[in-house]
């Protein structure tokens, strides 16, 4: 069971896809409730190989290794290790939830767009499991074919430009990353991440390998400046697809980052390390500053996305086991928070169709209960202790500020560190205005004193990211043990490979 567990797990939802291609397209209900117990199926087996999963052991675990093309060393080859372990739990816990807070909000071709959200759920899964160069690359590919589709279909008004610009910036990464994804083939004979770890590339080499793969991901991430499809994408997405953006997506960035760049290539991160602080913190401080001038409240979260996203990178490239530990526990925080936060913003579009700020107030008044998630998943993004977002984001500054490696590499490391701290001051100023403009005040407005509170379809939305921002706030220690040991391992592999 433990080899092939992983494959259950990508391709359960290909499997509910079929299963959805046989319900003709006007039964609606049933393709609604048929997709949401389909996508119980890789929740389940997730959690069954979170059970399983040992917690002492630092590399690949459920590994499975299949020749697939053999002339070129190709192997289907899967694993799973206490880095990606909890991404896949995020993505398989975010597409029932996606799919429940789409019953109402989706309307027309619903049987093609639950079909979509399947395919999406495992070109996510794949991406974070494969251990092939090679089938990395097809799942990372496959995943722009489903977003393509639910921007392009179901998106708002500039729905085609900004899928345009979300494809064009994407595929430009894409094709540096396979250049170097063939040079290394070549070079290593092989694309298992296994045997090419520790590879002998001379410092030419890794200095243009890490410029294709670090392009392709910053751009995932998005790292500022390569950072302007982003705001696009989620104002124009559906409620659904801006929850999988910012849960889901721009980790598959970070994940790259550290998965590929830094093991793979230790001189270039060496080199290029005090640039990518630059980029980090400048992209923090930017994006928190253009969260404040947002009139467009799902506009502002896009920005305060990138903000967050600038500082896992920091933890990234800072390199020890704490600031790796802890970007990894904000790149789970910031999915809970974020995804929560548009589903917030999906919840008052439905009932008033305008995400401006400026056209709501006094919202506690008629909607309580929807305050209360509201609140959480605020304070959760602005880090107020004993919240997921929090331990995430201390144990970054912590990790970065005591990092050998950023005294090495830069005379100015702890400023870096004061300046990203600062992004907490300003998340804690916009997000903490527009939740007393939005929740608290006069409701003077006649189209906000009728709003209905939270259906149980919106309560059963809500409530899981809602209780794991506060469970995982409280109890650190359940993700950390885990990702902790693999943390150390990559350090390792990072310092035997330096010239």
């Amino acid at each position: 069971m433990e080899s092939v567990l992983l494959t259950y797990i990508i391709f359960s939802p290909v499997i509910g896809l079929l299963i959805l291609l046989f319900i003709p397209r006007d039964e609606k209900v049933l393709i609604k409730n048929i997709t949401f117990i389909l996508s119980l199926v890789p929740l389940a087996l997730s959690v069954l190989m979170l059970i399983l999963f040992d917690r002492s052991n630092a590399g690949f675990q459920f590994e499975t290794l299949i020749r697939w093309i053999g002339p070129l060393n190709i192997y289907y080859h899967t694993g799973v290790d206490g880095i990606s372990l909890f991404l896949v739990l995020l993505t398989t816990l975010s597409v029932p939830v996606v799919v429940v807070s789409s019953f109402n909000y989706i309307k027309t071709d619903e049987k093609l767009y639950y079909m979509m959200l399947l395919f999406l759920e495992t070109a996510m899964l794949g991406t974070f499991l494969a251990l092939d160069l090679v089938l990395f690359f097809l799942f990372w590919e496959a995943m722009l074919i489903p977003m393509y589709f639910i921007i392009a279909m179901w998106g708002g008004e500039n729905r085609v430009y900004a899928t345009f610009k979300f494809v064009i910036y994407t595929s430009v990464g894409s094709v540096l990353m396979l250049i170097g994804i063939f040079y290394i083939g070549n070079a290593a004979g092989s694309f298992s991440v296994s045997e090419i770890y520790g590879t002998n590339f001379s410092v030419k080499e890794q200095l243009l390998l890490f410029g294709a793969f670090f392009l392709a991901f910053a751009i995932k991430v998005p790292l500022f400046p390569v950072h302007t499809w982003l705001p696009d994408a989620h104002v124009e997405a559906p409620t659904g697809g801006s929850v999988i953006l910012a849960a889901i997506l721009l980790k598959m960035g970070t994940y790259g980052m550290l998965r590929f760049v830094i093991p793979l290539f230790p001189n270039a991160t060496l080199i290029f390390a005090p640039a990518v602080f630059i980029l980090a913190v400048t992209g923090v401080v930017y994006a928190a500053m253009a969260s404040f001038v947002q009139k467009d409240i799902k506009k502002l979260v896009a920005y305060s996305s990138v903000s967050h996203m600038g500082l896992i990178v920091l933890g990234l490239f800072a390199l020890s086991r704490v600031s790796l530990s802890g970007a990894v526990y904000q790149m789970i925080s910031h999915g809970l928070s974020t995804g929560t936060l548009f589903l917030i913003v999906g919840i008052l579009y439905e009932r008033r169709h305008t995400r401006l700020i400026s056209e709501y107030g006094g919202i506690a008044s008629v909607m309580p209960a929807f305050s209360v998630f509201f609140m959480i998943a605020a304070l959760t993004s602005v880090a107020v202790p004993f919240t997921s977002g929090f331990a995430g984001e201390f144990m970054i500054l912590f990790g970065s500020y005591s990092s050998e490696f950023m005294q090495n590499s830069s005379e100015y490391h702890r400023i870096f560190v004061y300046i990203a701290a600062t992004g907490m001051l300003f998340g804690a100023v916009y997000m903490l205005w527009v939740y007393q403009k939005v929740i608290f005040g006069p409701n003077i407005n006649p189209e906000n004193q009728n709003l209905k509170d939270l259906s149980f379809r919106e309560y059963m939305v809500l409530i899981p990211y809602a209780v794991l921002m506060i469970v995982l706030g409280v109890n650190t220690e359940f993700v950390v043990s885990r990702v902790m040991p693999s943390a150390d391992r990559l350090i390792q592999i990072f310092y035997a490979g330096l010239k």
